[in-house]
């Protein structure tokens, strides 16, 4: 680079006409640069900014990429993320808002019927047949004040939301069927409801029923943590009849109740935050995205950021599907104008202008790119590092097991681990193989999945693969205990494996100016991952191990090629392919085998 280089600030992305006007030059000239380095591109494409910067070195310029600095909010406990935004709000400004509802329970025990009873005995500001789309939430008004109801039943849907960080509600419903119980599906509730450290009011549902027993279901209910207050206790168990609906008022006073005893605030005037509770494409409308509001109050024409969507709202409706022009804290709406769907329990946030939700997004979507294979699990091995560095104080657990013979000893001899610098807390410890369900609570609490017997079925080590949850199997309870123990002590070593994950062939071999050589393949099996490693093999001979520099299908760079296509493969420090050179592309594992 010459001493008289100027130096100019560009985006992860940038079209053609924008990289012209920043160096003052001509899109021509911009274009033809292009071309000589292999890159076919009209004036109205982007170009990353690799691309980007090679143009703008060889016309003079010296090339940094825009940052830009998110407030970082990191989750401390299970203490959801936008309720740490809201710490910065001056208490004086704060003022109480309608608490936020969600329904657990088993199948079959009345989540529904339950949430279409109180829907109908009492919606707020009108009969539940001005009720024209249903939008994931609805309020009720119970003795002149709100309650907000997160209409997605299931703790599969509450955990989705707490895995990134929102965790919408404030209070948690649990349906028992008075004649069921608590069974498999129950239990689990409890433990997502639990590590959400989120009140849990019973809901004893079908007392109707000839067969209905709540003593043999709260003695249950008492055995899984949850003993009711009139056993003096501090669980409120409120007995109804969704399909009578009686009860309900009652239900809705305990919620009250129970919000007093709670902080539940918010600052209408201040930063606009909340939930994402549910998005879709809707043919005639585009983009349908349903939020929670959390603070601040929300009005049409704000530009809203979620995960990596953003877009101006262009229209705004509440729950009853009436056109609003603003919502306040706690209020559901339903929004028109994002570019893509935002993931349910993404947070949103609304920016100054589209130009500044459109370099969040971009950043993201790189931070994202960049992270999908290289971030490191919860595991054993990182436990003891953190417990020194002082990041960790609790080592979560959850624990599978081929039989219930096998669950106790093996809680029994984890607990007695726990030392004063470090608690072992079991969020979950159940018989049967691992599931999607498992994964989602360790991915929202950072947990480990330990099992003893079992398997982990393919729904979910993808899950895990993905959510970055460390699973670990056993035969032998002792190398169970053991491991535990010298993870506790920082003794136990990580073993790692190469896992090979995809093989191409090389076809032909480009030299680009200023990158070097480029092997055009075909993918014969398996996939290639941009930011994964891979082995240059020759007459079965490894004569290269390094990392994936560049990726391309066709024109476009790409994260991932899969089995058939054909792609451009770059490897970082290495130009000497040659055709039918064999690639292999493969990523480093912790272990799993014990």
């Amino acid at each position: 680079m010459s001493e008289n280089s100027k130096t100019i600030v560009l985006p992860n992305n940038i079209t053609v006409r924008e990289l012209a006007q920043v160096m003052e030059t001509s899109p021509i000239q911009v274009i033809k640069v292009l071309m000589a380095n292999g890159v076919m591109a009209n004036i109205n494409q982007q170009v990353d900014f690799d691309t980007a910067a090679i143009v703008a070195s060889e016309l003079g310029f010296e090339a940094t990429v825009e940052t830009y600095e998110e407030e970082e909010i990191a989750e401390v406990g299970e203490v959801p993320m936008w309720r740490r935004m809201i710490l910065d709000e001056d208490p004086k400004d704060l003022v109480n808002r309608p608490p936020v509802v969600t329904i657990l329970g088993h199948v079959d025990h009345g989540k529904t019927t339950l949430l279409d009873a109180i829907r109908h005995t009492n919606v707020a500001g009108g009969e539940a047949g001005g009720i024209t789309q249903h939008i994931g939430a609805y309020q009720v008004e119970h003795k002149g004040q709100l309650i907000t109801f997160l209409d997605t039943p299931g703790h599969a849907a509450f955990t989705a939301m707490r895995s990134r960080g929102a965790q919408g509600a404030d209070i948690v419903i649990l349906v028992v069927a008075a004649d069921d119980g608590v069974m498999p599906q129950t239990k689990e509730a409890i433990a997502h409801a639990k590590a959400a450290r989120v009140p849990i009011i019973v809901a004893l549902n079908k007392m109707d029923r000839p067969d209905a027993n709540p003593d043999f279901a709260k003695r249950q209910l008492s055995e899984n943590g949850l003993v009711p207050d009139d056993w003096d206790g501090d669980t409120m168990i409120v007995p109804v009849s969704a399909k009578q609906r009686t009860g309900i008022e009652d239900l809705l006073e305990a919620i009250l109740l129970t919000a007093e005893g709670m902080t539940i605030k918010a600052n209408p005037g201040g930063k606009k935050i909340g939930t994402v509770i549910e998005a879709e494409i809707d043919k005639s409308k585009g983009v349908m995205a349903t939020l929670l509001v959390q603070n601040g109050t929300v009005s049409s024409g704000d530009v809203v950021v979620a995960g990596t969507s953003y877009g101006k709202i262009r229209a705004m409706f509440d729950f009853k599907n009436k056109p609003i022009r603003k919502a306040g804290p706690s209020t559901p709406i339903l929004i028109m104008g994002m570019n893509d769907v935002p993931l349910a329990g993404d947070i949103f946030q609304v920016v100054e202008s589209t130009k500044k939700a459109q370099s969040i997004v971009d950043v993201r979507k790189q931070a994202a790119k960049e992270s999908r294979f290289s971030s490191p699990k919860a595991s054993l091995e990182e436990l003891f590092s953190k417990v020194q560095a002082g990041e960790e104080k609790e080592l979560r657990l959850i624990i599978k097991a081929d039989v219930q013979g096998s669950v106790e000893p093996i809680m029994n001899s984890l607990n007695d681990l726990a030392s004063k610098n470090i608690n072992i807390n079991i969020l979950h410890a159940e018989t049967g193989n691992i599931s999607e369900s498992d994964v989602m609570l360790a991915s929202a609490s950072s947990a480990i999945i330990v099992g003893f017997n079992v398997n982990a079925d393919g729904a979910a080590k993808r899950m895990a693969e993905v959510e970055g949850v460390s699973i670990r199997l056993y035969k032998i309870i002792y190398r169970l205990i053991e491991d535990v123990e010298k993870a506790l002590k920082g003794m136990l070593e990580p073993e790692y494996e190469d896992v090979v994950i995809g093989s191409a062939e090389v076809l032909a071999i480009f030299k680009i100016q200023k990158i070097g050589a480029i092997a055009g393949c075909r993918v014969t099996s398996g996939e290639f991952r941009r930011n994964a490693k891979a082995r240059v093999v020759r007459n079965e001979e490894v004569i290269h191990e390094g990392e994936i520099s560049s990726l391309k299908h066709e024109k476009d760079d790409v994260r991932e090629v899969r089995t058939g296509f054909e792609c451009g493969i770059g490897l970082k420090g290495f130009n000497e392919f040659q055709v039918g050179d064999t690639i292999l592309c493969f990523v480093r594992e912790l272990s799993t085998a014990a």
